[in-house]
């Protein structure tokens, strides 16, 4: 009787960072607390704007998102980022009020957060999706005693630039909301100037309504997402219409395998998004400390404007070891 022989283990590609040197010393920056109250910041660190009802409008929106960007980093409660900022001025002999955490839980709510992006002319885009807790019980008492009625996720969808991992825009649903459905949200955020060369996204994306609002933003764009194994082509091949991407790729598929597209097709950058995710929890968490809608959603674009920021330090320049 003849044995299946045992399928060799797939060697895994080595990497070598060409850049160490320079990345490891902005890893190191990222913390740093050599922090300064720029003269910009003083001047408009009062609120200027309309004459609003309520305490809280003595305060900019440049001075409550700087309190909360400092809670992000240093993974504060609206009051520790109140105490921390208290300790700052006294330190620093600054004769600055500062907001408490009350009126950082209010503004938060109506706060516009912009992202750093120096992405400029033609651009890839990669889009993916993860979830976010936002409170209730433990992983352990979830284990033991099964889940709870008070635990609640949310899914917060990105569009990263894949060459240098700047996000470019971010969108937040409910934990049931469809990764299709924040594609055109998404595209909305990006600079009207951008011009789109490539969109790639995983199988969740595979929607003729994914493909006509990418078209509808940018005709010329080449969409690379692996179609659903029973998929079925839509137009017929001697039709004279332009061919449709979604069935070149069935096409060429079935003429190879779904492996082979993939190399061919660039598909595999969307790896590279899972990494942007991946050092997003590291460096915040998987949870939300928020619970209102509108202050979650300034509270994940603030991180990913402090991602963005980090990003601009260092990269690392990788190259395969032969």
């Amino acid at each position: 009787m003849k044995t299946k022989k045992k399928p060799k283990p797939r060697s895994k590609k080595v990497y070598h960072v060409r850049n160490w040197s320079e990345y490891d010393q902005a890893l190191v920056n990222r913390y740093s607390l050599t922090i300064w109250v720029s003269e910009d910041i003083r001047e408009n660190w009062k609120y200027d704007g309309p004459k609003q009802r309520g305490a809280q409008y003595e305060y900019s929106d440049q001075a409550i998102e700087s309190m909360l960007t400092l809670k992000e980093i240093f993974q504060l409660t609206n009051r520790g980022a109140e105490g921390f900022v208290r300790s700052l001025f006294e330190m620093m002999g600054i004769e600055l009020p500062v907001p408490d955490h009350t009126t950082l839980s209010i503004r938060g709510k109506h706060l516009q957060v912009e992202l750093p992006r120096k992405a400029k002319g033609r651009i890839n885009i990669v889009m993916d999706s993860s979830g976010l807790k936002m409170y209730g019980e433990g992983e352990w008492k979830v284990r033991k005693h099964g889940w709870g009625k008070h635990r609640s996720w949310f899914k917060f969808h990105l569009m990263i630039e894949p060459v240098s991992g700047e996000i470019q825009a971010v969108d937040l649903t409910g934990a049931d909301g469809n990764d299709t459905k924040s594609v055109e949200p998404m595209l909305a955020q990006l600079d009207p100037a951008l011009e789109i060369d490539t969109a790639i996204g995983d199988g969740g994306y595979d929607t003729w309504e994914v493909y006509d609002v990418i078209k509808a933003r940018a005709p010329d764009t080449q969409v690379i997402i692996p179609p659903k194994k029973n998929a079925k082509i839509k137009q017929h091949g001697n039709c004279k219409q332009p061919p449709l991407q979604r069935d070149e790729a069935l096409r060429a598929i079935r003429k190879s395998s779904r492996k082979a597209w993939k190399m061919q097709s660039g598909y595999h950058q969307r790896s590279l998004a899972e990494t942007a995710i991946f050092r997003f929890k590291t460096i915040f968490g998987d949870h939300l400390s928020t619970r209102s809608r509108e202050t979650q959603t300034a509270q994940v674009r603030i991180r990913c404007k402090v991602l963005n920021q980090m990003t601009h330090l260092c990269m690392p320049l990788s190259s395969p070891v032969s």
